[in-house]
């Protein structure tokens, strides 16, 4: 019998109830081959040949399909319906050729929705692997591929503290940072506006505002101040009014399209609070539970049959009112669509929310794309929109209100979409007026004016940056959620109630790529290739040509970076931030003069940690240093003081190389190190108080005597991050929060479990993960060690920086940190060979624990 492969077992538990018996339905877990992490995977030189390896975790369901394909002659390849799921199919069809000889047949068949209908009528229209689409995939793969191999170590030794850069990341990256500067560069203009209470003959009241002055029709900044706004008053309130004109028009609203991948994640979004990444997982399992269609897809048309269905279930539910008298087509704006598809839309429209049974997150986002798909076909909503003008006798004062009622609902029975941030003066759609007649007198009640100040763009949530990223054509479904992923974790941005605001770390890569490789973050040229990438997947272009093209011109930018020294870089960076870094002063003053000492200049400086800071060039005799993006005159170096501790010592808050501290006192001869604590992680300066900051300096906390030893168990913060001490022995705790409240029963169980996980451990620890082999020879090893864990060769060990897991950390990454541990040590021993020009290096068995699927360096 056929042996059918798709990626999930949620998957194959489904399709094999829809099959029977008389198919084997096996899971590859997604993808199974992948490039080894490490140089040398893609080569350029020699036609952009790729080395894949079967990943270590999926050789198993490899050679379980193998073990099916030993008794069956069919293999049926049904993964998801797009350039990814096409790749996947690939890799398995190349990855099984051994198994594959001898007459068996290999099928693909692709199907938009898992119902026992689409599977069935799949099963029936078998055909070849779509090489285009497999082609398509290759381009991007390599292309991600060599701008995160090549461009990363750049990175790492020209900016230290910078993880990796990524070919879309990175453009991303850029268009937050540049908003939050927009944010920074923003002054807001004041203005105001005047507002009348009016009653009708009838005695109903309205609220009118101002719209002429003087005679003259009012822009927003024509009442720039509280004077003028007095004078605007005066000059309504010594007048009497009328009804000028009257003005109804009926309108329309008509209903928006059924979902496709970024509008579904911006919704959820807005009405959830669902972030790119969980809303993508609750929309795969919905899918795979047979609830709703594919789920990555540009496409926004329905099948003719939906259609119909969604009718139907519109006329039993609501009345023959609200379903149009024909159906609804919808159409792409997108000049390539990815491969198709249907929209996301319920594979049953008469399975309403009420009915399915599921975890909440996916509950909610069914309710979402079902009400948005039944929405898209019902009638339009009808309303009535009034405008009335009222004005004084001479002319010189009017005013204006408007309204609207909703005559008919239409879709809006069933949903209407969220927004986004609102545009300034932009007001909510007001309810119905009273009945106005013109020519007829109002009696004038209460005149205010109500001042207001210009606001600065909104920072961009996880939904509107998806939008934007839509908009200038860069990204694709499949990838929106996993960029934001990767920004997010490698701290070169972070989320604060889901906004998205950029660290330092983010700023200075932002910087860096926009100075030195400027043409690969432009929008344009992003955009540019995703569509030959899409041209690729049409079957148009082909993709050896796109690599050529594109690795041309990005090896000769990477070349010339060769000779550049840091100092060099962090001289540019801080020419191109200077705007950020240095703002106008209040005084006029030069705002790079250093406030502490008066005589020396600013500069942007680097910190051990990876971080970045702005120091006095006056160092070592002036130690002033503020964060980079501090406020110079908030936080100086002689800090803000929050309050004093019960012996009347003051504690101040204070920005450092390091980051904000808070420290008691002063220093002085008799003290010449007062207390200091830095903030942990996730707290921020606005919100410190004093009784947090003396929280911070009375660490470590003493919990109490063991029970078995009586030895005093601490808590405290240390450079790995909280924990609890008792003796020698040390555990991490999850969260700081726990250091102040944690008590003796949660501190011996912690303690316990650090002890069992350590115990019988007569020879050192084992390797936390072996890399592969150095080009000096000898392997590369994550070691655990009691400061932390570390990357050894040979004698040459080198500590991992803070923020980089060891789980995550390539052999490109530790080669480089071995070669500058081994270059401050003088080691000289087996230093690693340059390769000769036009010489490849000799090909090595791949190590036997393969380096993990995670890739620090790599990136979309």
């Amino acid at each position: 019998m056929p042996v059918v492969v798709v990626e999930s077992p949620a998957k194959a538990k489904t399709i094999n109830k829809y099959l029977g018996p008389d198919f084997t339905v096996l899971a590859s877990y997604g993808h199974v081959r992948d490039l080894p992490a490490k140089d040398g995977s893609v080569d350029p030189e020699h036609g952009f040949e790729m080395l894949w390896e079967v990943a270590p975790e999926s050789k198993k369901h490899v050679r379980a399909i193998a073990e099916a394909l030993k008794s069956d002659d069919t293999l049926i390849l049904a993964t998801d319906p797009d350039r990814e799921g096409e790749a996947i199919s690939w890799h398995l069809k190349e990855a099984l050729q051994s198994s594959l000889k001898k007459g068996k047949k290999v099928a693909r068949v692709t199907f938009n929705a898992i119902t026992r209908d689409a599977v069935t009528k799949a099963m029936q229209e078998p055909r070849e692997v779509d090489q285009a689409l497999v082609e398509a995939y290759l381009a991007r793969r390599a292309l991600d591929y060599l701008v995160g191999f090549t461009l990363s170590p750049v990175l790492w030794r020209k900016l230290p503290g910078a993880r990796s850069a990524g070919r879309v990341q990175s453009v991303c990256l850029r268009l937050i940072v540049e908003r939050e500067m927009e944010i920074e560069a923003f002054k807001a203009q004041e203005y105001w506006t005047v507002k009348a209470v009016f009653r009708t003959p009838r005695g109903q009241e309205f609220e009118a505002g101002m719209v002429t002055l003087g005679g003259r029709k009012l822009a927003k900044f024509d009442i720039p101040t509280a004077t003028a706004a007095e004078l605007a008053v005066q000059a309504a309130k010594s007048r009497d009014f009328k009804v000028a004109a009257v003005e109804s028009k009926p309108a329309t609203r008509n209903p928006w399209p059924p979902f496709m991948t970024s509008t579904l994640q911006q919704e959820a979004s807005r009405k959830y609070g669902m972030g790119a990444k969980q809303c993508m997982n609750a929309a795969q399992r919905l899918y795979e539970a047979g609830y709703i269609t594919y789920m990555r897809t540009d496409g926004i048309d329905m099948a003719p049959e939906a259609v119909m269905a969604a009718r139907d279930e519109i006329r039993r539910r609501f009345g023959d009112s609200y379903v149009p008298e024909s159906p609804r087509m919808y159409k792409n704006k997108a000049k390539n669509a990815q491969e198709a598809h249907e929209c996301i839309r319920p594979t049953d429209m008469a399975l309403g929310p009420e009915k399915i049974r599921v975890e909440e997150d996916q509950r909610k986002l069914y309710e979402l794309i079902w009400k948005r798909t039944i929405a898209s076909q019902m009638a339009a909503a009808r309303m009535e929109r009034t405008a009335v003008d009222i004005a004084s006798p001479d002319r010189e004062v009017g005013f204006r209100a408007t309204g609207q009622v909703v005559l008919f609902d239409g879709y809006l029975k069933v949903y209407d979409q969220g927004r986004d941030d609102r545009q300034e003066g932009e007001e909510d759609e007001e309810g119905r007026l009273p009945q106005l007649m013109q020519g007829e007198g109002l009696d004038k009640g209460a005149v205010t004016p109500e001042q207001h100040f210009t606001q600065p763009p909104p920072r961009y949530t996880e939904a509107t940056l998806v939008k934007r990223m839509e908009e200038l054509g860069i990204g694709r479904p499949s990838t929106y959620a996993s960029i934001l992923s990767t920004i997010v974790d490698r701290e070169y941005v972070r989320k604060d109630k889901n906004r998205l605001i950029p660290e330092d770390k983010g700023r200075l890569v932002t910087a860096f790529l926009a100075n030195f490789f400027k043409r690969y973050v432009e929008y344009d040229f992003t955009a540019d290739l995703e569509a030959e990438l899409d041209d690729v997947s049409a079957g148009e272009r082909d993709y050896k040509d796109v690599l050529a093209r594109f690795w041309r011109d990005f090896s000769a930018a990477v070349a010339e970076t060769a000779d550049l020294r840091i100092g060099e870089v962090l001289e540019k960076l801080d020419e191109f931030l200077a705007p950020h870094l240095y703002p106008p002063r209040a005084d006029g003053g030069d705002p790079r003069i250093c406030p502490t000492c008066g005589t020396g200049r600013l500069h942007l400086k680097t910190a051990r940690s990876g971080g970045a800071f702005i120091g006095c060039g006056n160092y070592p005799e002036c130690r002033y240093t503020r964060p980079l993006a501090g406020d110079a005159e908030a936080v100086a170096s002689d800090g803000r003081v929050l309050g004093q501790d019960a012996q009347g010592n003051e504690i101040s808050l204070r920005a450092g190389r390091f980051g904000p501290y808070v420290q008691r006192g002063e220093a002085s001869e008799a003290n010449p190190k007062p207390d200091r604590a830095s903030l942990p992680k996730g707290w921020t300066p606005d919100g410190l108080t004093l009784e947090r900051a003396l929280q911070l300096l009375s660490l470590p906390r003493e919990v109490g005597p063991h029970p078995e030893d009586g030895v005093m168990v601490e808590a405290g913060i240390g450079r790995f991050g909280p924990y609890v001490k008792h003796g020698s022995v040390y555990a991490n705790l999850p969260e700081v929060e726990e250091v102040f409240t944690i008590g003796m029963n949660r501190a011996v169980e912690v303690l316990a479990q650090k002890a069992a996980r350590g115990r019988g451990r007569a020879a050192p620890a084992g390797p936390l993960k072996v890399l592969g082999a150095h080009p000096g020879g000898g392997e590369v090893q994550v070691m655990p060690g009691r400061y932390g864990p570390y990357v050894k060769w040979e004698k040459v060990n080198a500590t991992l920086p803070k923020g980089m897991e060891p789980e995550a950390v390539t052999l490109e990454e530790a080669l480089a940190l071995i070669a500058e541990k081994a270059g401050k040590s003088g080691t000289k021993k087996k230093a690693a060979p340059k390769k000769a020009a036009g010489k490849p290096a000799a090909k090595k068995a791949a190590p036997k624990k393969a380096p993990a699927k995670k890739k620090a360096a790599s990136g979309t």
